[in-house]
Formats: structure tokens, sequence, C-alpha cells
């Protein structure tokens, strides 16, 4: 793909279609540790369709978070810092 003198690409169609994107559609260029993420913005799907791609997010985040042998508890006293509020004997 290559980049115009305006700084457009063409964004191929079965990327298009997988967005539910065409002429009009809002889109953002999100950067990340890996390079640019493409996400429409104004999308008008389906709650299936919705649903599946918040699925198919769950699915590449899976694994992608070590605590370094901590429990879920233990994390989340780290990430939060110690409750006060709480009466823990």
């Amino acid at each position: 793909m290559r980049l115009t003198t305006k700084g457009q690409v063409t964004i191929p169609k079965p990327i298009r279609d997988r967005l539910g994107i065409g002429p009009g559609s809002e889109v953002e260029f999100v950067a990340t540790e890996g390079g640019v993420q493409l996400v429409a913005v104004n999308e008008n799907l389906s709650q299936e369709e919705k649903l599946r791609r918040f699925n198919d997010v769950l699915d590449r985040m899976e694994g992608t978070l070590d605590l370094g042998g901590m429990t879920t508890d233990q994390y989340m006293e780290w990430l939060r810092g110690p409750r006060e509020d709480l009466d823990v004997d």
C-alpha cells in the first residue's frame, strides 16, 4: 500500500467490509506499541457484531498480562493501594 502525496491510503475492501465502513464513515488511527490501529468511529452495527468484535479484542488480549504470580486480590491491592475502609483482621 502506498501513501499519496496528500497523505492518503486506500483501505482494502475486506477491511472496510469487516469494519462496516464506507464513503462518509468516520475512522480514527490509534498509535499502538506494534504500529497503528484503524478504528471505525460512528458505527451502526448490530449488537451481535459489536459482541463479536468485543470478543475478538478479548481473545487478542488473553495471556498478555503477567501478574508475576500475584493473585487477583494481591494485584488489585497493588494497583489501588490498601483499602482502609475494610475491617481486615
